[in-house]
């Protein structure tokens, strides 16, 4: 371990060592480093003090790991790309400040589902569930580069996509009684693609009742409108 102490002379400066240090001038060695002009009637040394104590050795260097051992099971990544996309979420999370520990809800044909457990699911959910809508479609730009099929990835966290789901499902069916019995139409708020084919789903079957999308970009509206005639 090496000290520096500074000092008008020599010896002040190592008395400086032996009062900071707590030790005995024999148990440390001296070198003078330099030695600089203090003013106009003297100078400074600067002394480098080298302690040497039992058992000070430096520790020595750690060795390279090896890459960690990929967990194996049901619920962790298993191919090449659900490690990638699985470290990319993981990495941006924790970027974010928000980590989430990443885990595999289950995997179709050409669609993975993926699980953020973490303690922060109300922001990275986001209002509407905007934050988590940006991440998904991160996740899948990244899916984009590392296959040649198309698979979806899909991110959820607290079981938000169900409830979301059952909300519009509810959402469309109480919005297709109004437009009913109004005969008129209502335009419903800003939804991502998924949410819009829910809508759309739901009221498919109701034979006076039609459904269009407005607006451009990711977030368009619903309109739910009457067949009959009459306020569209």
């Amino acid at each position: 371990m090496v000290r520096e102490f500074e000092g008008r002379t020599e010896q002040e400066a190592i008395d400086a060592a032996v009062a900071e240090l707590g030790l005995e001038r024999h148990e440390f060695e001296v070198e003078i480093l330099e030695e600089q002009k203090g003013g106009l009637f003297g100078r400074s040394k600067l002394v480098r003090i080298n302690v040497h104590l039992p058992g000070d050795e430096a520790p020595p260097k750690p060795k390279a790991h090896a890459a960690a051992a990929r967990v194996q099971g049901p619920n962790y990544p298993e191919t090449d790309f659900e490690h990638a996309v699985v470290d990319f979420v993981t990495t941006i999370t924790e970027k974010m400040g928000f980590p989430a520990q990443i885990v595999v809800a289950y995997r179709e044909a050409n669609k993975i589902g993926l699980r953020l457990e973490t303690e922060h699911a109300n922001i990275l959910i986001g209002r509407k569930g905007k934050n988590l809508d940006a991440l998904q479609l991160l996740a899948n730009v990244v899916a984009a580069r590392f296959v040649d099929s198309e698979i979806k990835v899909v991110l959820d966290t607290e079981g938000y996509r169900g409830r979301r789901e059952e909300q519009l499902v509810q959402l469309a069916q109480t919005v297709g009684d109004q437009v009913q019995r109004n005969r008129g139409s209502k335009l419903l708020e800003p939804m991502n693609p998924y949410e819009r084919r829910l809508i759309h789903t739901a009221l498919s079957d109701i034979s006076d009742i039609g459904t269009e999308s407005e607006g451009e970009g990711l977030y368009k509206q619903v309109r739910v409108f009457y067949r009959g005639g009459g306020g569209r």
